[in-house]
């Protein structure tokens, strides 16, 4: 059982309130190299008993195994937490992902991940990347369906731009969209953000520590391990490594000031720009997700806010979010 009660913030108009740090589990899929699924098990337990209260997988994080591990570390606990997956991105052959919004994948991909979950509803259904093939209103037509069925408590978007945003929301309210945010790629989040809030949505920042690069501690690019997916990030780089961590360095001054370390400053600045945001770091490790709770226990003021605002401008980050090719997906 959950021993700790921490800062919540609410879903959108969905009355759905969750931690305002919850836990990302993309990682217990070997998508940073390897993973153990009894340290995940223990990662997830760990959460719940620190009070972390939202959980979010999808159906392709090791293309069913993540869910299917979240599933058994759940198991007797589920009225603790709020329980987030995804559905949309399907596997191409020899090629990259393809991604699927026809109102049958819908469906279809919402009873795989309720079975492999082995949960009766989703707390909370996002649509993991737009299909441009399909139109908004047929996808999220169809995720209505799943609400009105009882399978899915709430809907959300992930990575879509913000006329996108209003044209779904039109045909049932959006709880939340996800987006990565953090103190390195903030300007798309930030236009998307004029849009929640316009229409009351939560947004959920995937990644707020940069794929580990605001912790400050990564390994060179000779370095990083087969089957690290950071090896592709072009923000890993060689030619922008180097310029990266210096960004790192400007804002590791004013965590030694506040006694905290580099990524507790991150998570607290990027919670500190709304109660409407909600980060999901992800970690292998109990270690790093004390860490990185730890972040709820630090108090910036506004202009702490700002002075860690102009130590990393926006845009002074080299390297795009994901690898050019994978970037035609985003903010459809």
């Amino acid at each position: 059982m959950a021993t700790t009660r921490l800062e919540t913030r609410r879903l959108g108009a969905s009355r759905i309130d969750v931690s305002a740090i919850g836990l990302g589990c993309m990682s217990f899929s070997g998508v940073y190299g390897p993973s153990d699924d009894g340290a995940a098990l223990a990662v997830v337990h760990a959460a719940l008993d620190r009070g972390v209260t939202l959980l979010d997988t999808a159906d392709m994080y090791g293309w069913g195994h993540n869910e299917t591990v979240v599933g058994r570390a759940i198991a007797g606990r589920r009225h603790e937490f709020v329980l987030a997956t995804k559905f949309g991105q399907v596997q191409g052959e020899g090629g990259a992902n393809k991604v699927d919004g026809r109102p049958e994948h819908v469906m279809r991909a919402c009873a795989a991940s309720l079975e492999r979950l082995k949960v009766d509803v989703i707390d909370l259904y996002y649509q993991h990347r737009v299909d441009p093939a399909v139109p908004i209103e047929e996808t999220v037509g169809a995720m209505a369906r799943l609400v009105e069925q009882g399978k899915v408590r709430a809907i959300g978007l992930s990575e879509a731009a913000p006329a996108t945003i209003r044209r779904a929301h039109k045909v049932h309210e959006i709880a939340a969209v996800q987006s990565e945010y953090s103190l390195l790629y903030r300007a798309e989040a930030e236009d998307t953000l004029r849009t929640t809030r316009e229409l009351g949505i939560a947004f959920v920042a995937y990644s707020p520590l940069g794929r580990g690069l605001l912790t400050g501690q990564v390994p060179a690019p000779s370095e990083i391990k087969p089957g690290d997916t950071r090896g592709r990030h072009p923000r890993f780089a060689q030619e922008n490594l180097a310029r990266n961590l210096d960004l790192v360095h400007r804002i590791a001054a004013i965590a030694r000031e506040k006694g905290c370390t580099v990524g507790q400053l991150a998570l607290a600045w990027l919670l500190g720009q709304g109660t409407d945001i909600i980060a999901i770091p992800g970690t292998k490790r109990v270690d790093r997700l004390d860490e990185n709770l730890g972040a709820l226990a630090l108090h910036l003021t506004p202009s702490d806010l700002t002075r860690i605002a102009e130590a990393v401008p926006p845009g002074a980050v080299a390297g795009t979010r994901y690898p050019e090719p994978l970037m035609k997906a985003l903010q459809l």
